[in-house]
């Protein structure tokens, strides 16, 4: 939700899209697990991606990083959750149901979350009023009546100097984790 223009604004607050593939729901959740433990009070991270691709599970391991104690629910009926005990307060927004920007600006999202992460799935529908700084997560799948996988292309690109520094800071963690799994053998 970040325009090239927007994206490149600030050269050094830019950090390049980092991208991954996970093979199932246990690992797309312990990948939003690592970049729960990384973020900060304010930051907001938008989901994106068809129906069914992970963005739920991926919430769920952002929950379990914030040390979030009360489950992470699809959110499909229920438009903003709240999950305030954790390490920080995680306000998780699904807005699939909505259809009028309006509707998006009557939530008040970056306001309601500002003492927390604020998680939004469909941001497309938020796209007007989209805050300039976060962290955009981009679910791909084979969703086809024939798809036996469990396969998720996940890339994380950030918009804004504040997610361009959680972004740096996840993909430092993850080359380094690489690294001591390729030292122990595993």
């Amino acid at each position: 939700m970040c325009s090239s223009k927007e994206a490149t604004a600030d050269p050094s607050a830019s950090a390049s899209p980092w991208s991954t593939t996970t093979g199932s729901p246990a690992e797309t959740a312990a990948l939003g697990e690592r970049l729960g433990r990384l973020l900060q009070r304010g930051d907001i991270v938008l989901l994106s991606g068809e129906l069914g691709v992970g963005k739920t599970v991926f919430t769920q391991g952002l929950g379990s990083g914030l040390e979030t104690p009360t489950p992470v629910r699809s959110s499909s009926f229920v438009l903003l959750s709240e999950h305030p005990d954790g390490r920080l307060p995680l306000f998780h927004a699904d807005l699939y149901r909505l259809t009028a920007a309006a509707e998006v600006a009557e939530l008040w999202l970056d306001e309601e979350a500002a003492d927390g992460v604020l998680v939004v799935e469909w941001p497309e529908r938020w796209a007007a009023d989209t805050p300039a700084d976060h962290l955009l997560v981009r679910f791909e799948a084979d969703l086809g009546p024939q798809a036996i996988t469990e396969q998720r292309r996940i890339t994380i690109a950030a918009c804004g100097s504040t997610a361009a520094a959680r972004l740096q800071d996840f993909t430092a963690a993850e080359r380094s984790a690489r690294g001591a799994a390729k030292v122990s053998g595993r």
